[in-house]
């Protein structure tokens, strides 16, 4: 399926459901294609912005999704609206649920030795049917990037999830997925919500729409990175004010 984008700021993101995305990475699972998924939020977008290596990067996905309410009302003010938020650790959720059901092969690379210790114990216990095809750390140089992709390689997995952050999640992905026809997906912090470790909003939250709300809350910290949402929304602005200009 081809799916239509709408343009945020220079990214394509797909206008889909998470319904659909599933349905469509299931399929390109089932027919063997290498695939790269980016699920992009507003802090994507604006390093991407500043980086264009980074946004060539993730211009060469095969699927961009709104993760983040501000991608979702940004399509919308701008005209082209994305039908709905699609996150990350949902789609990674979901091909569990799919690679448990049919004993997938999974390769989890990322976080820290300890979350990623529990993340494993999790999907041991939630997804029996996975067969963990293997997993490393995220605590490694650029020099032995090469030599963790050669164990994906030999590993056979269907899917590769990734939680190093952005950038570099993204940047490992473009460079190594011919390694391995499988899924390849970014998923930031997800494995600390798989472990345990991070707790996600309850359902009310995320369906007002607030859940940055919440992981504020639970970490105030974040408060320097909630800033750029008003850097943000002001590109989408000008973005949609110049637009009419012409």
């Amino acid at each position: 399926m081809k799916f239509s984008t709408s343009n945020v700021l220079d990214i394509p993101f797909i206008k889909a459901t998470k319904k659909e995305v599933v349905t469509q990475l299931i399929t390109d699972h089932k027919a063997g294609q290498n695939r790269f998924i980016v699920t992009a939020n507003p802090e994507i977008v604006l390093a991407a912005r500043k980086d264009q290596t980074y946004m060539q990067t993730i211009k060469t996905a095969d699927y961009i999704t709104a993760d983040g309410i501000g991608i979702v009302k940004g399509t919308a003010l701008l005209g082209n609206p994305v039908p709905e938020r699609v996150t990350g650790f949902d789609l990674m959720c979901a091909l569990l649920h799919h690679a448990d059901l049919h004993h997938d092969r999974v390769f989890f690379l990322g976080t820290k030795p300890t979350i990623l210790q529990q993340t494993i114990i999790h999907v041991h216990h939630q997804y029996p049917g996975v067969i963990i095809a293997g997993s490393h750390d995220g605590y490694f140089t650029s020099s032995e990037a090469a030599k963790i992709a050669a164990q994906i390689k030999a590993a056979h997995p269907s899917f590769v999830f990734v939680a190093l952050g952005f950038p570099k999640q993204e940047m490992f992905i473009r460079q190594f997925r011919k390694q391995a026809p499988a899924l390849w997906m970014g998923v930031g912090g997800s494995f600390d919500v798989l472990a345990g470790a991070v707790h996600r909003a309850p359902q009310s939250w995320q369906e007002h729409h607030v859940e940055w709300l919440y992981r504020l809350l639970q970490d105030p910290r974040r408060i320097g990175r909630m800033m750029a949402l008003p850097h943000y929304l002001a590109l989408i602005l000008w973005r949609k004010f110049t637009s009419r200009q012409e």
